[in-house]
């Protein structure tokens, strides 16, 4: 009997290949602006709003556990550099690469497994059109874009709440908070950031697209490939920071 791999690692495999002609195409300038566009209004603009809201959330209630540590142990001016430091190297990426998981990797993959299973992709195929330059170009170029965007976006917001935060419940002075993010925060930490995001991006693209174009069956198994995409996106988002941070932190 012949022994296969498993499907998840056929189709990441499959996911790669897909990748891998996406930044061919992009290198050889296959791109369509309108396609392009429509889907840089989807990554962006369209994400920006759960993005602030989260990047609220988190430098606040980063700030209330740390600022109300350190306010003990009277370091309050190291509150402004540690809530920095933890959002450039690790928060400020990683949520990021999770909020547009859950919404733009879900709405890549149901999109492009619903063309699957009702035979779109095969009907552009036979119109001579590349489906992958046609279908996943974009997507890819979009998010490789747009992270970055949407990480400096959180960044600020959190850095900016964790200080609003820190004045109004810890009377932090506002001086006192941006003195220490610049003291703390190394020249190279920002532009690390955006190599992380840029990278997730990439990877979300990928992996959303990969799976959406080998969904396989009817209609309900759209809903299997987006969850499958999901997972598959966290799993290795959460291995691949691991390496970046080495590389780039350590």
């Amino acid at each position: 009997m012949k022994l296969q791999a498993p499907r998840w690692l056929r189709r990441l495999g499959s996911s790669l290949m897909i990748g891998g002609q996406s930044v061919s195409a992009i290198a050889r300038g296959r791109i369509s602006p309108n396609d392009l566009m429509q889907e840089l209004l989807e990554a962006g603009p369209g994400s920006f709003l759960i993005v602030l809201i989260t990047g609220l959330a988190a430098g606040t209630v980063f700030n209330i556990q740390v600022a109300a540590e350190l306010s003990r142990q009277g370091a309050n001016a190291a509150v402004g550099g540690l809530l920095a430091l933890g959002l450039s190297r690790e928060i400020a990426p990683l949520l990021t690469a999770t909020l547009l998981t859950g919404k733009v990797a879900t709405a890549y993959a149901a999109q492009l497994g619903s063309m699957k299973v009702t035979e779109q992709i095969d009907a552009i195929t036979m119109l001579r059109t590349d489906p992958v330059e046609y279908l996943v170009v974009p997507r890819v170029l979009a998010m490789v874009v747009m992270a970055p965007v949407q990480c400096l976006l959180f960044f600020w917001v959190a850095l900016w709440s964790g200080q609003t935060s820190s004045t109004l419940l810890y009377g932090i002075p506002p001086a006192v908070f941006w003195n220490s993010v610049r003291t703390w925060m190394e020249p190279d930490d920002l532009p690390s950031m955006l190599i992380k995001a840029l990278v997730f991006g990439l990877q979300i693209a990928v992996l959303a697209c990969g799976w959406g174009l080998t969904t396989r069956g009817g209609p309900k198994e759209v809903g299997t490939s987006t969850t499958g995409a999901v997972v598959m996106i966290l799993v290795t988002v959460a291995l691949v920071d691991v390496v970046l941070t080495q590389i780039l932190f350590g």
